[in-house]
């Protein structure tokens, strides 16, 4: 059965890479969740800003480190092109993701927060509905695992709160982004 899983997660993985780069465009609707430091953090806190979403839980084993380290990797390149854009990881994996854990595992991976929140205080059901209709991609936490099958896409959130493009995680696609946020800016 971990095998099946493995399996699923792979092909998952290798299919949401190769969708990167397509026009999304639609409104997402207000929401308001935890961040890594106990701290109320949502669309109206993102009102008027451009920024970069990502789904990823601390548990995984394997897409997730990567994710989280591109991420941070894209936080400096944007801080090395003075580039005021916003990150926010939400956890697929809320019951395990408290506050006090996304603190210690965004802290593998950057000392800078200001300006990335990794969010959780909702139900599993309500991730997977929110993923669903906000970014129109599948969040699913297999009752017989621990593991959460997710996308690995990055999403691109303009001023206006819409999703305009989603990018694979990877650093390659760095340069395409950041292209783009020039734009919307």
């Amino acid at each position: 059965m971990k095998k099946t899983l493995l399996l699923l997660i792979f092909c998952f993985f290798l299919l949401s890479a190769c969708d990167g780069n397509k026009e999304l465009v639609f409104q997402m609707e207000p929401f308001s969740y935890t961040d890594q430091n106990g701290q109320a953090f949502g669309s109206e806190n993102l009102k008027g800003k451009v920024w970069i979403a990502d789904f990823i839980f601390t548990n995984c084993d394997t897409v997730c480190p990567p994710m989280t380290a591109s991420m941070a990797a894209l936080q400096k390149e944007l801080t090395n092109q003075n580039l005021d854009v916003e990150l926010v990881s939400f956890s697929v994996d809320p019951m395990i993701d408290t506050p006090e854990v996304l603190k210690k595992y965004m802290d593998k991976f950057t000392t800078n927060s200001s300006n990335w929140h990794m969010l959780t205080g909702y139900k599993q059901a309500e991730i997977e509905a929110f993923a669903r209709e906000e970014f129109q991609t599948l969040i699913q936490k297999p009752s017989s695992s621990d593991q959460v099958i997710h996308s690995t896409s990055f999403y691109l959130i303009n001023q206006q709160g819409e999703v305009v493009n989603s990018y694979g995680f990877q650093q390659s696609h760095f340069e395409e982004m950041i292209t783009e946020i020039k734009q919307l800016k």
